[in-house]
């Protein structure tokens, strides 16, 4: 039986993306993990990940949890260097 960290690793994300994926979504991580796995297949759903990123930040902030915002931030920062194509 695979388990959820079995299939992180066969994916293009990291646990930190999925999770910020499941919490922009409102979805457990195992759906995360497929919506995020889909749409890491072109430029476009790869920017939309970015965005969701983003967006998890700005919430983060605007509730002052800078803890959750400065780990979404190194985050994105991952993403963006291992999808290298897409502007942060």
């Amino acid at each position: 039986m695979l388990t959820i960290e079995d299939c992180i690793a066969m994916s293009d994300l990291t646990e930190e993306e999925v999770e910020a994926i499941a919490e922009h979504e409102h979805l457990p991580m195992m759906a995360a993990l497929e919506m995020g796995w889909f749409l890491v297949q072109t430029p476009e759903g790869e920017e939309r990940v970015r965005i969701m990123i983003a967006d998890d930040i700005a919430a983060a902030e605007a509730r002052e949890d800078y803890a959750r915002a400065a780990r979404l931030k190194r985050t994105l920062r991952r993403y963006v260097e291992a999808h290298n194509h897409i502007q942060q």
